[in-house]
């Protein structure tokens, strides 16, 4: 067996060399982030006002409202330097993962690790890390079309020269397997050399964005218009076209939900970051939207639902089941089945039952055996579910011929007679229904000199069967029990023999053990197919492509399709359903290539716990949002009254917007988005993805918050005029009503099913930080001299204010009563 690198020299090749990328894998850098933070319209509305202040000589506001723009531009660009972190290192989890030996042993790697001298393990639908030199290879093609545009695939043949053994990085392995020594990484690659890099990740649009889109846009016009409108009003109400101005761009400020695109933009970014940490790389922003309204969870068993670590536990010998108890005490009536089940394994097997196989043999025959020279092998296909190899024979001249495969497969080999069959069927059936996967050996000699080109002309005969044991992963029932609580239908698909597949959906919680095999899908039309989807759960003798079927008749349920898969044959199922997941570890990169959603463990409780999370995050975003389109209810009365009614004073201004963008920003993008899950998240329908997310009752909701705090700051307003306040005082009172009104908002729509108190009780850093630090900068221009005459306030101790604070909790004290009794949330 091929060494390979020690940790020590890869870790020295790795200082010399460098990482394994090309160098568009670096995130965006600092001006072009700059570039699109200075696109916000806000920013420019802002640098408007300003200007305008210098303008008309209040440069103290000018000053003011000029610092206010430097922190929120460093506020957005550290969003979207965050946002572009998260990107990025989601694109270093993304990259192709390699097999490689180090330390004498098989791990998988980031490409990125991979480093010259390194011996990788070439598997199909393998994407090809980097260049490299072919030391091994059985039946090697590859598809090298991304260098040379040539569709058709080469086969690198260590019998040829060595020019055809050199393999590529960025090619694809589509047929039989190798061992080569890698040469170059990098930009030293050949993919380097001319320029063809990897493509930066681009965050498709998803229907949630297109929607917000449209929503801006349509804001921002009405925006316009009004704007128009105010400065037309006020300047034919109290002159000054300056002013009429200003307040012609704050009302505009007011009406343009500016937050919408950032706080869509971090959730997103930072909900795949989320996901990655639990084992789920997002490749696909839309899967995030999708992860909360997926219906069924389609999963194959081996790896996923099971620990895809075989073990030999059970020995047929053609008349008696031994169990792994009896191993030694019966060894002489089972080592010849074991001896030549070993002979029908390749020496570096990968698969985990032929690793098992090994294991038995060292169990078997403690002196090691050198693995006899293979002849020829016939691989495993669709068509003959079986792996014949021909070795030679230490005995003697003639070849020895050694098969292993599905039981049925291996009777229809050894033309066994119909009384035989239903014989061994017994002992078959007997191990599957205790959950064990079953191979039948088989072996055959041949004197001929040419090898044929078919199985079937081997005399074989049959030796026994083999009872391998996959445990399922103890984690999984309770993820299956949450998924049924979910109302998520979970669908088990493999290719053991139905028995089998059978006892480990009574293993994991299956509601409906009735098993379809691929047989009887081929025998089913589409109608038929969709009907049977309604109710099966179990899967069993199912092809890869076979999948594709599957997804297509749920679809045509109207199911939201989660898929699992992990062959270059899933890639089609992967890609038709909603939420295509590959799996990280034994997958082929084809398969991750096609999905949306990467699963880093392999393992089914991930997944589940990835829809947990998706539901989180499209909650929490659907709270931020609600939250922005409250507060601009009464931001956009209190900007637009004073424009119609004259007897009003000015009571919002260019700068107390952006001390509320201040606080708004901060609040949508950490309190929210770190807000822990609703109570009973898991049990709860999925959510429907034909409702869009501004729905009617989600903007009435949203709305009525809104005008329920406007009502009350006006109340709060009118009992200051009664009071006869000054003009600046009121503007202070009515300013205070209003944040604490906010602040009173963002605790409210926290949670859809807690009360408000426990965000103290839970101890949530972020909201202690938002509330402490707004009401600290309130206090701060309010009674700071210099702040007030910015602000243009006037405060004469605590009393004027208490009808500010009142006013927040009994706002407080209405929605939170809403939510425990009518379930005003509900929608």
């Amino acid at each position: 067996m091929v060494k390979g690198l020690t940790s020590e020299e890869a870790q020295k090749q790795l200082e010399i060399h460098g990482f394994n990328e090309l160098a568009t894998a670096n995130p965006k850098n600092i001006l072009h982030i700059a570039k699109e933070v200075l696109k916000e319209p806000m920013l420019f509305l802002l640098i408007s006002c300003g200007i305008l202040y210098v303008l008309i000589g209040n440069y103290k506001e000018g000053i003011a409202l000029t610092i206010s723009i430097l922190i929120i531009i460093f506020i957005t660009f550290y969003q979207y330097r965050k946002t572009e972190k998260a990107l990025y290192l989601l694109k270093k989890l993304s990259s192709p993962r390699a097999l490689v030996i180090r330390d004498k042993k098989e791990i998988r790697i980031p490409g990125r690790e991979v480093v010259p001298n390194d011996i990788i393990l070439l598997n199909e639908g393998d994407r090809v890390v980097a260049d490299a030199i072919v030391i091994q290879g059985i039946n090697l093609t590859l598809d090298e079309s991304i260098l040379t545009g040539e569709s058709l695939a080469v086969t690198k043949n260590t019998n040829n020269t060595e020019s055809n053994l050199l393999v590529f990085s960025g090619t694809l392995v589509v047929q039989g397997k190798g061992i080569a020594k890698v040469s170059s990484t990098g930009m030293n690659t050949q993919i380097g050399k001319i320029g063809s890099s990897l493509q930066k990740i681009e965050q498709t649009k998803t229907r949630l964005q297109a929607e917000m889109r449209v929503l801006i846009s349509t804001f921002f016009a009405i925006g316009l218009f009004i704007c128009a409108v105010v400065v037309f009003a006020f300047y034919l109400s109290r002159g000054n076209f300056v002013q009429s101005l200003l307040n012609g761009l704050a009302a505009t400020m007011s009406i343009l939900p500016e937050e919408f695109p950032v706080v869509l933009t971090v959730f997103l970014a930072l909900g795949a970051w989320r996901l990655s940490k639990n084992k789920v790389l997002t490749r696909d922003p839309s899967a995030i939207e999708n992860l909360g309204a997926a219906t069924v969870l389609c999963s194959d068993k081996t790896g996923t639902i099971t620990q895809n670590k075989m073990e030999v536990v059970a020995l047929y010998n053609g008349n008696e089941i031994f169990f792994k108890e009896l191993f030694k005490e019966k060894q002489h009536l089972i080592n010849n089945l074991i001896k030549v089940a070993h002979r029908a394994t390749p020496q570096d097997a990968i698969d985990p039952m032929e690793k098992a196989i090994g294991e038995a043999h060292e169990f078997f025959f403690i002196t090691k055996e050198p693995h006899p020279k293979l002849i020829k092998e016939y691989p495993l296909s669709h068509e003959l579910l079986v792996m014949t190899r021909v070795t030679e024979n230490t005995l003697g001249n003639t070849p020895f011929v050694a098969a292993k495969g599905a039981p049925e497969a291996i009777f229809n080999l050894c033309k066994m007679d119909e009384h035989l069959i239903l014989k061994h069927l017994v002992a078959v059936h007997e191990l599957a229904h205790q959950g064990f996967r079953v191979l039948a050996v088989a072996d055959a000699l041949f004197e001929n000199e040419t090898l044929p080109d078919s199985q079937h002309e081997f005399e074989f005969n049959f030796l026994g069967i083999i009872g391998l044991e996959d445990p399922i992963r103890p984690e999984v029932p309770q993820a299956i029990k949450e998924c049924h609580n979910a109302g998520i239908k979970v669908i088990m698909i493999t290719g053991d023999f139905p028995v089998t597949a059978k006892s480990i959906g009574q293993q994991i919680g299956l509601q409906n053990l009735e098993v379809l095999t691929g047989d009887d899908l081929t025998k089913l039309n589409d109608k038929e197919l969709q009907l049977k989807m309604k109710t099966t759960q179990l899967f069993a003798r199912v092809l890869p492509d076979q999948k594709l079927r599957i997804v297509e008749a749920l679809k045509a349920n109207n199911e939201i399709v989660a898929m699992t898969g992990d062959g270059v044959n899933d890639a089609p199922a992967l890609k038709a359903a909603h939420i295509g997941i590959a799996m990280g570890n034994k997958g082929t990169d084809v398969a991750r290539e096609a999905a949306s959603l990467v699963l880093l463990d392999d393992n089914f409780a991930s997944i589940v716990a990835a829809i947990r999370s998706g539901r989180r995050i499209f909650d929490n975003l659907q709270k931020a949002m609600s939250y922005i389109t409250a507060i601009h209810i009464p931001i956009i009365g209190l900007t637009l009254f004073p424009a119609f009614f004259s007897s009003l004073p000015i009571l919002l201004m260019p700068i107390h917007l952006v001390f509320i963008e201040l606080i708004n920003d901060p609040i949508c993008s950490i309190a929210f988005e770190t807000e822990q899950e609703e109570k009973e998240i898991m049990n709860r329908p999925p959510r429907n993805p034909n409702n869009p997310f501004f729905g009617k009752k989600s903007i009435l909701k949203s709305a009525l918050q809104g005008l329920l705090l406007f009502g009350l700051t006006m109340g709060v307003y009118l009992y200051s005029e009664y009071q006869n306040y000054a003009e600046a005082e009121i503007r202070a009172i009515v300013f205070t009503a209003l944040i604490i009104g906010t602040l009173c908002l963002i605790l409210t729509n926290l949670s859809k099913t807690r009360p408000f108190y426990e965000a103290f009780t839970e101890k949530s850093r972020a909201i202690f930080v938002i509330l402490s630090t707004s009401l600290l900068l309130l206090f701060l221009i309010l009674y700071i001299p210099i702040l007030q005459d910015i602000f243009k306030f006037q405060s004469k101790g605590f009393t004027p204010f208490i009808p500010s604070l009142l006013g927040g909790l009994l706002l407080l004290v209405l929605l939170e009563s809403r939510k425990r009794h009518i379930q005003f949330y509900k929608f």
